[in-house]
């Protein structure tokens, strides 16, 4: 009933399996990948002829984590798998952004990939053998995909490479100082055609061979997904590359002078305005066959592309006026807003990011209700590109993947330089809004971000700055590497390279490559060029940052303290009395976890301290020989109870009232009296001795014993 094929190998710590033939049999292509015993399932279907008149590839990659496969049942009140979470949504951008320029150039039909994990062993993380079925899925399915790639993630460990380190490795790499680097690398077998990265100040060298490393790691995975492919591929589907070139040649002869002219404009709004006149008059000047042909927009991109490719490399001149390396002007500014605990506008060129911080207690903490367990998060940050940020009337929605992208990368950049939380107690949540856009708002957030939080006050341990890279290269294997580049120069390159770190080294990293050949050598190149634009850029911000910043009035001041873990059950009372008593008396917030790190947080500096001493006046334990104010509450025959430490009373016996002698305590005591009593000590059975006569009453001061009389 089934053709099986089977395929497996070491790989590192873990066994690889690749199988097809059994599951989703209708499905174009269908392969579960197995590593350890982590299970993901990758189905390919794709349109057998493209929609008329459609001039995109349609191509959809979809990453799904059922709970079931690590036995668990959703969280909320809906008991199913919902929208896709962060973490899905950034594996699905993963998987697609290294096979989608592997499809032949010109295939336009409807493409949909769709991974779900079926099984998590809690140690080796589903995103890289999603990568890899999905690969496999698409070489056997017979679509026109000129791959296999395969990816792998790698460690840095006292200077040492890690292939595939766990789950409990990578997870929250700020806490483990033993780790400095989570980078995951997809390529073919000649090529790396992706990367994405969080790092602890690496130096270029090391990222770099971080990248070689990984790649030298996938050759096997690939040699494992060709010996699938040869023993079950289906045939592979008849295409041919449209061949437009009669088209081309009449586009170029129509417009390319109008064309070149519009691209010497340096104002992206006059550009682009140029451009779009340029092509009415190219599409005017077709016959009326022409013009309803279906490679129209590709004959008209490929003449966009060639001028400004081939003056970039010939010239060393970019559409803006601007050297390969030069960085467009930048302003910096913080402290905008008033009521904002940190703001700052970062402006580089026609990009700009107003970033806003907001400090917030552990009650904000994030919540994150993750495959392999759950855990929150102090720092958020989010990132909103609006369309007239390009000038634009476009629909406003949810965040879609681009942010949440270019929010995580910002976020990988940023979170390398924060302080413990021992140190700062806070949840920060930084917003970038992108007000304008022309290349690079992902680190332009980067920049305004370390900024903003720096006008909040927040102990950053060092600056970040991020630079996005272009590069252009053409078939004879010249090329140029661009620093800083413009929208269009990503949308007509073959790379978009963003780099971001400190003065120390890099912090993030992230790469989408086009085109086979980018070599080592280049790579290295393109590291050195976005060095010095960072460099450059750290400058700028430097001119902005005047010192510590002051904490805004309107953020609220957290003071910790660590009280022993079995007074725990003391603070909080019965039903959580005492705890509530706290919060409403003092005024502050009040935040207690299991180890007894307690957390007072409140604007009011009063109230921090009024929380603080009824806090320690619960947990703490009075010294003996110490002197405290105390009020009587109880009087009795052989002396007075005075309650002198928090809820703690002790007994002033009648012969400790006064140094005379008393008929009864009452003579000079009543209940509700203030007195300054001693503790003398314990007695046998840990009751509390408590003494009035040698304490000044007025002063509280002991009263010194008087000498003995001199013998003659």
């Amino acid at each position: 009933m089934f053709n099986e094929t089977k395929k497996s190998m070491q790989w590192g710590e873990e066994t690889l399996t690749l199988e097809t033939g059994k599951v989703a049999r209708q499905a174009d292509g269908s392969v579960i990948a197995t590593l350890g015993e982590t299970s993901v399932m990758a189905n390919v279907t794709f349109a057998k002829k493209a929609k008329e008149g459609q001039d995109f590839f349609p191509l959809t990659v979809h990453y799904q984590e059922k709970y079931y496969a690590a036995g668990k049942v959703p969280g909320g009140f809906f008991k199913r798998e919902a929208r896709p979470t962060e973490k899905e949504t950034l594996t699905a951008r993963l998987i697609d952004r290294p096979i989608r320029p592997l499809f032949v150039p010109g295939f336009k039909n409807e493409v949909l990939v769709m991974c779900t994990v079926l099984s998590h062993d809690l140690v080796n993380d589903p995103d890289i053998v999603a990568m890899i079925a999905a690969s496999a899925a698409l070489t056997i399915s017979g679509a026109p995909f000129m791959g296999p790639i395969a990816g792998a993630r790698v460690g840095f460990e006292d200077g040492e490479y890690v292939l595939n380190p766990t789950v409990d490795d990578m997870q929250d790499l700020r806490l483990n100082p033993e780790q400095r680097l989570d980078l995951v690398v997809a390529g073919t077998k000649d090529a790396v055609m992706m990367v994405e990265s969080e790092a602890y100040e690496l130096t270029e060298a090391e990222m770099l061979g971080a990248v070689t490393f990984a790649h030298e790691q996938i050759q096997p995975v690939i040699d494992l997904i060709i010996a699938l492919a040869e023993d079950a591929a289906k045939e592979p589907f008849d295409f041919s590359p449209p061949d437009y070139s009669d088209l081309y040649a009449a586009v170029k002869s129509a417009g390319e002078e109008q064309m070149r002219a519009a691209f010497a404009i340096t104002d992206k709004q006059e550009r682009t305005t140029a451009v779009a006149a340029a092509r009415e008059a190219i599409v005017a000047a077709l016959t009326e066959e022409q013009a309803e042909d279906p490679n129209l927009g590709s004959a008209l991109k490929k003449l966009e592309a060639s001028i400004l490719r081939g003056d970039v490399v010939k010239t060393g001149k970019r559409i803006d006026g601007r050297k390969t390396d030069e960085i467009r002007d930048i302003v910096c500014e913080t402290g905008l807003l008033p009521r904002t605990h940190g703001s700052a506008l970062f402006t580089r060129g026609e990009t700009q990011g107003l970033v806003i911080t907001t400090l917030g207690t552990g009650d904000d903490e994030q919540f994150i209700d993750a495959l392999h367990g759950n855990f929150k998060s102090n720092f958020l940050l989010h990132y909103n590109f609006p369309p007239y940020s390009v000038g634009e009337a476009g629909r406003v929605g949810p965040p879609g993947r681009r942010e949440i992208g270019h929010g995580k990368l910002a976020w990988r950049a940023l979170q390398a330089v924060l302080p413990a939380a021992t140190d700062f107690p806070y949840t920060i949540r930084v917003v970038s809004e992108i007000t304008e856009s022309n290349g690079s708002s992902s680190m332009a957030s980067v920049c305004g971000g370390s900024l903003s939080m720096m006008d909040a006050g927040v102990p950053l341990k060092s600056a970040v700055a991020g630079v996005a890279m272009g590069l252009i290269l053409e078939e004879d294997g010249s090329y140029a590497i661009l620093s800083d580049i413009l929208g269009d120069e990503d949308h007509l390159g073959d790379m978009d390279f963003k780099v971001a770190g400190t003065e120390n080294g890099i912090t993030s990293l992230q790469m989408d490559i086009k085109v086979a050949g980018i070599t080592p050598e280049i790579m290295e190149k393109a590291l050195a060029q976005a060095k010095d634009g960072r460099m450059h850029i750290l400058g700028e911000m430097n001119k902005a940052i005047t010192g510590a910043a002051d904490f805004s009035v309107h953020a609220p001041r957290i003071e910790t303290m660590q009280i022993p873990t079995d007074k725990i059950r003391e603070v909080i009372g019965s039903g959580g009395k005492v705890i509530r008593e706290i919060v409403e008396v003092s005024g502050a917030k009040v935040d207690i976890n299991d180890e007894g790190t307690i957390k007072i947080a409140s604007p009011n500096g009063e109230a921090i301290k009024k929380a603080y001493d009824m806090i320690h006046s619960i947990v703490a334990e009075p010294e003996e020989g110490q002197i405290y104010t105390g009020t009587v509450v109880k009087i009795v025959d052989f002396g007075a109870f005075v309650n002198f430490f928090g809820k703690r009373d002790g007994l002033v016996h009648v012969s400790q009232i006064e140094n005379r002698r008393l008929n009864h305590p009452s003579d000079v005591l009543k209940e509700g009296q203030e007195v300054k009593v001693k503790l003398l000590g314990f007695d046998d059975r840990g009751k509390v001795r408590l003494s009035m006569k040698v304490v000044d009453q007025e002063t509280g001061e002991e009263l010194k014993k008087e000498a003995a009389p001199a013998e003659e």
